[in-house]
């Protein structure tokens, strides 16, 4: 089957390899469609992060690069397991993409499996992945999503949960007004996730694309440019003065840090979602005298179950976030450079790895 093949830091090919085989307790899934994520671009561009270096496996998967590439990923179910009793062939599906020990509990009352020793992600630490025609995952990390969800926007149900544990960390609550900085498929889904719970968002975000996605998906009441707007001020007007009760960071630009600490109200909540592939500086003084509580998110406890039945209801709708279909061939040269270099012209661009939807 084909798949992209992560070497090394801009070194991803696409090659021929064998399929995954079927093991008690996993499903077979046919993928459909695969994100390229903000993740994978570090990776890409400042990795290995997450992905192992060759010669260095993963403690867990054992594996090290090369690595098969992909965590965003819907698709169909085209065999089940020994032992698999929820999921039948045909079935729609999501993953959760962990790569925990066994003896982890990932029960419904766990709030922290996602920070086990050794964690990573499936297509970024082994176990396969997502930009690859065929998966196999363990039961436990599979999510069955209604058929009236379509399969390219099921895709994006692995972002939006990030955004949902993010909205999560934050203790944001329905009548509070939250401030995004940036509108990438991070900034715009955790923004989706908000208006979900009742939360006025505002996002500040320079692509006039990006910002017009904002407008157009009516996730934001207020859409900002940095470069003209002067946010912080903006930020005040609009809240008659207090300032932002949370903010979200959805760029890893220092710029935008800044701007949260000095828009946010005393005692704000400050989340970093976004992977920083360098290293950001605080100014502490801001966050002494302001009392800012300032918390790190990654990626998701238990919130898929949450975020799939908030897309089923018809509470969200991520249609509008879908600005690419490509290729696997087209991976790096559609898809890679496109959002490295010119990401003021798309959001999320998927992968189809059997070439089928691309029409």
């Amino acid at each position: 089957m084909r798949a992209a093949r992560y070497y090394d830091r801009g070194d991803v090919r696409i090659e021929d390899i064998p399929e995954p085989e079927l093991q008690p307790g996993t499903v077979g899934i046919d993928v459909a469609w695969c994100g390229i994520c903000g993740t994978d671009l570090h990776e890409f561009a400042d990795g290995p992060i997450f992905i192992p270096p060759a010669g260095h496996p993963q403690p867990i998967s054992g594996e090290s690069a090369p690595i098969t590439i992909g965590h965003e990923m819907s698709g169909v179910v085209s065999a089940v397991g020994e032992g698999v009793t929820d999921l039948a062939v045909g079935d729609h599906v999501v993953v959760e993409p962990y790569i925990l020990h066994d003896d982890v509990d990932t029960g419904p009352a766990s709030h922290d499996y996602h920070l086990s020793p050794d964690m990573n992600f499936i297509g970024l630490g082994g176990h396969g992945g997502g930009l690859a025609e065929k998966i196999v995952v363990q039961q436990r990390w599979v999510h069955k999503v209604a058929d009236s969800v379509p399969l390219d926007q099921a895709a994006l149900i692995e972002p939006l949960a990030v955004g949902f544990h993010a909205v999560a960390r934050s203790d944001a609550s329905e009548g509070d007004v939250a401030l995004i900085t940036g509108a990438g498929p991070i900034g715009l889904l955790t923004a989706a996730i908000c208006k979900a719970q009742g939360i006025e968002v505002i996002i500040s975000e320079p692509s006039s694309l990006r910002r017009a996605k904002a407008t157009e998906s009516g996730v934001a009441a207020h859409v900002l440019d940095p470069t003209t707007d002067d946010v912080v001020a903006r930020v005040a007007e609009l809240t008659g003065g207090r300032g932002a009760d949370v903010g979200f960071e959805c760029t890893s630009v220092q710029p935008a840090l800044d701007t949260l600490f000095d828009a946010l109200k005393p005692t704000g909540v400050l989340v970093v979602v976004s992977i920083w592939g360098h290293p950001g500086s605080i100014e502490m003084q801001k966050l002494v005298l302001k009392e800012i509580d300032m918390r790190g998110t990654i990626a998701y406890v238990n919130s898929h179950p949450q975020t799939i039945a908030l897309v089923e209801s018809g509470r969200i709708d991520l249609s509008p976030f879908i600005t690419g279909k490509i290729a696997l061939d087209d991976l790096v040269t559609d898809g890679y450079d496109t959002l490295l270099n010119r990401n003021e012209t798309a959001v999320k661009i998927l992968v189809s790895p059997s070439g089928a939807g691309l029409g």
